[in-house]
């Protein structure tokens, strides 16, 4: 007799997903096919003919990408370098790529490292690279010999490249052939920014030697966020979505800049909530309840890991925006409230220079967006500071540190 597998599963766990049939499509590190790619033709089309020397085995043309988040960038580069891969292969040109998160690899060793271990063959090249240990101008060496001995041509795709601490290795990078590093192999570079000015900002030394295109990404409107959506509905089973579901959640999307990777994520979100509170089918009210969520997770990540001070005095700019007829204020403002803050919270006072200085780490991190003002002739600068997400889901993030739920607790029972 055949025994029933189903009366030994644990009840615990659920076996069949009433929401979704393929979730790995509404998933940030999911590339899809090129028939899913909407509203990008003409830039993927800019970005294959830079790249399209790498299929015979030649340099490419370096690229510098600008856009908001979430307007194809890196789907479109990382997409686009695929296909070059699969194309050499046919006349067996090996074409590598690495990708690289400068957010998380920000230093010139790390951006190396990196490069070299996604590139690297050991087996092949004989080479280890460890994950730390070496000195930089070691792990140039390891990856000038990974270069030759494991490719013909390597794509570097460097992500939020702003956030590199030194640009020195883009100018090593981009002269590595011309300065006779690597002889078997060569390099093309795809810098991906939301900072239109990061060109300018660029040493001269680099400007000089790291000759690039450049591209421009604009937002998606309303119509093509619904198309990308519905490109992406087979992530559900039939019949699961109401109608205006995929509408609501572009038009939400749309509402700030078009960003694509948002308008997944809030249908993704939804349709978990939906699964969570088995309350299928997936409904306008848990796209509503999804984009709060979605804008929570965002801003978690980008203060994950900042001290509880950092933190406080963002609560302290946060309560001002909550309290006062305005969405901007002065540093000296800001200030002043923290040290109330900084009192109920039992933390060390910090001073109103260090206040300035992280308010303008989190200016540069976009959580809050600061500009500098004149007061009038003669009278110098100052400047403003706003808070880039509402206030609710602020709070509700800054409430996972204890220090300041405890804070919080006892205000609201005062």
């Amino acid at each position: 007799m055949v025994s029933d597998e189903s009366d030994d599963r644990d009840p615990l766990f659920r076996y069949d997903d009433p929401v979704f049939a393929r979730e790995e499509l509404l998933k940030i590190k999911h590339i899809p096919g090129s028939d899913r790619i909407v509203g990008r033709d003409e830039h993927m089309k800019q970005v294959a003919e830079a790249l399209n020397p790498a299929i015979f085995g030649r340099e490419p043309t370096h690229l510098l990408i600008f856009g908001e988040t979430g307007t194809g960038k890196s789907l479109i580069s990382r997409s686009v370098t695929e296909r070059v891969i699969k194309e050499a292969k046919r006349d067996d040109i090996t074409v590598k790529a690495a990708y690289v998160d400068c957010g998380e690899q920000n230093t010139e060793a790390g951006v190396v490292k990196t490069i070299g271990r996604e590139l690297n063959n050991p087996t092949q090249s004989g080479i280890t690279i460890p994950e730390r240990g070496l000195a930089t101008g070691d792990y140039y060496r390891r990856l000038w010999d990974v270069l030759d001995m494991c490719c013909d041509v390597a794509i570097l795709i460097l992500d939020e490249i702003d956030l590199l601490e030194d640009d020195e290795v883009l100018r090593k990078l981009s002269r590595a052939g011309e300065n006779q590093q690597i002889s078997d192999s060569n390099i093309g570079i795809i810098g991906i920014s939301n900072k239109i000015n990061f060109a300018d900002e660029l040493g001269e030394r680099v400007k000089s030697s790291f000759a690039r295109d450049e591209l421009v990404f604009p937002a998606y409107d309303a119509t093509q966020l619904v198309d990308i959506l519905q490109n992406r509905r087979d992530a559900f089973r039939e019949n699961v979505l109401e109608g205006d579901v995929i509408p609501l959640t572009a038009a939400l999307a749309a509402q700030e800049h078009g960003d694509a990777r948002k308008a997944i994520d809030i249908l993704r979100n939804a349709g978990r909530i939906a699964a969570q509170s088995d309350t299928i089918p997936v409904t306008d009210e848990h796209v509503r309840q999804a984009k709060k969520k979605t804008e929570a997770d965002r801003f978690a990540e980008l203060i994950a890991g900042a001290p509880t001070q950092a933190k406080t005095i963002l609560l302290a700019l946060t309560n001002l925006t909550e309290s006062k007829q305005a969405d901007e204020f002065s540093t000296k403002e800001i200030y002043r409230r923290y040290q109330q803050i900084a009192r109920g919270t039992g933390l060390d006072m910090l001073s109103e220079r260090r206040t300035q200085e992280i308010l303008k780490e989190h200016d540069f991190l976009n959580v809050i967006q600061s500009e500098r003002r004149g007061r009038g002739r003669g009278q110098g600068v100052h400047a403003k500071h706003r808070l880039l997400e509402e206030p609710d889901i602020v709070k509700s993030v800054l409430e996972q540190d204890s220090r300041i739920s405890d804070f919080l607790s006892s205000t609201d029972n005062d």
